[in-house]
């Protein structure tokens, strides 16, 4: 193994910062390793090696390069946020593929801190479902290749999880960041509106889509957080007692949760008890109706973004998700279900402090063609793995998922943590907590 591939951002940075070693040498080494594992992982559409070598020594001569916070870093961006001089395709051959005249805000804010963009990473067809392959790529789970990366940020997860990068930028608008997380062994926070700019698409997805880290270490997600939100999030600082309630039941009738992912949620819930949190079992007042509402804002969004593309360039699943959305766009841009489901939920959060769920339902899909499948097969397999994540980007509420535990194959397993509005930081640091009882395998194995 390199000296740096491996080491936590927080690591390299101080290493830059100190002159300790230089940025170039730091991405060549994951450059490298890209080369070396991208082929069975298929996280990246594109690398930026020669630009990335380039950026890297501009980082080493700038005169601020020992305040830097993500100095050297090499950092890998989904492909729906723009990179200065790069296409943006978002997964598909209907998007221009003209280079982008400008950084999106969230990607200046990563090389302002010194970070190096070294490539932009698979996602599916506008970003719409949690498995990740299409005509740019197909995103595996580096722990199993077998199995599919999840979604939409895939390709960023697959890319952190392989250690081609320590920290990846994505967004989730039903779940995109914390899918792939939880399959991947990754820390991911999806923020609460307003915390991190937005700008992902036409519209957010109505506001439901936030732009967060993929990290290995709760300490690289905060530090990357911090960046994003151009102000320190600050954490909660110990001892405090945070009330949690672990929730086992899935939010959609008729959606079970596998032994697995039930096992973690009760080994978290135990650990946190024993470091003296008060722990009890909880389930929030889901609505019967949540289903047809998340259905309702997933297509819906997906219409929005497909409306000035041609729609002979999508995928059979994309058209067909889209056509759906139309017929709820005036019901979903009136916002009255969001709001409902709020009110619904805010009594909870006035019981507890974090709510603690299982991150998925049971592992991923087989890494396959799904873009190639039809509409609803690709609808059912989403909603039977991940039925956990949807309800909080629809209350634009922040939530997290931890690694906590494995799958029999050696995969990991994850947990999600959810909050109120503005407990960013009292998510992360049960999430710390989380990772110094039970911590986890930081990197795949590849060989």
């Amino acid at each position: 193994m390199t000296e740096w591939v491996g080491r936590t951002a927080v690591e390299i940075a101080a290493a830059v910062r100190e002159k300790r070693v230089e940025p170039r040498e730091v991405v060549a080494e994951h450059l490298a390793r890209i080369e070396r594992f991208d082929g069975r992982i298929g996280a990246f559409r594109t690398v930026r090696a020669e630009a990335a070598l380039a950026e890297a020594d501009a980082v080493a001569a700038r005169a601020d390069l020992a305040g830097l916070p993500l100095a050297g870093v090499p950092v890998a961006v989904k492909d729906n946020l723009a990179v200065r001089g790069e296409s943006v395709r978002v997964g598909s051959a209907a998007t221009p593929d003209g280079p982008a005249d400008a950084d999106h805000v969230t990607v200046a804010r990563l090389r302002a801190a010194g970070a190096v963009v070294v490539g932009l990473t698979n996602v599916p067809e506008l970003c719409v479902f949690g498995t990740t392959e299409g005509v740019h790529g197909t995103a595996r789970n580096p722990w199993d290749t077998s199995r599919t990366a999840g979604g939409s940020s895939g390709g960023s997860a697959a890319a952190v999880a392989a250690g081609m990068v320590p920290i990846a930028l994505g967004n989730d608008g039903m779940g995109s960041l914390r899918i792939p997380a939880a399959n991947c062994g990754l820390v991911t926070l999806k923020p609460g509106r307003g915390v991190v700019p937005a700008g992902i698409g036409e519209g957010d997805w109505f506001g439901m889509s936030e732009n967060g880290p993929l990290a290995t270490t709760v300490a690289d997600a905060h530090l990357m957080l911090s960046v994003l939100a151009g102000t320190e999030v600050a954490e909660v600082p110990e001892p405090a007692r945070l009330r949690i309630a672990v929730s086992l039941r899935s939010p959609l009738t008729g959606v079970t949760v596998g032994r697995p992912y039930l096992a973690a949620a009760r080994a978290a819930g135990g650990a946190l008890a024993e470091a003296g949190h008060p722990v009890r079992r909880a389930e929030p007042s889901y609505p019967l109706s949540l289903g047809v509402t998340s259905l309702a804002h997933w297509t819906a969004g997906t219409a929005v973004d497909a409306a000035a593309l041609d729609a002979r360039l999508l995928a059979r699943r994309t058209r067909v998700h889209a056509a759906v959305g139309r017929r709820f766009l005036s019901t979903v841009r009136g916002g009255a279900a969001r709001e409902e489901l709020r009110r619904r939920l805010e009594p909870f959060f006035a019981e507890h402090d974090v709510l603690l769920t299982p991150a998925l339902a049971r592992r991923s899909p087989r890494s396959a063609p799904w873009h190639e499948r039809g509409w609803l097969r690709n609808v059912l397999a989403n909603t039977r793995y991940s039925p956990l994540t949807p309800p909080w980007n629809l209350t634009g509420w922040p939530a997290m998922a931890v690694p906590c535990g494995t799958l029999p194959s050696g995969a990991p397993t994850a947990v999600q943590l959810v909050g109120r509005p503005g407990t960013e930081g009292e998510l992360l640091a049960v999430a710390r907590r989380l990772e110094e009882l039970r911590p986890w395998r930081r990197t795949a194995p590849l060989g």
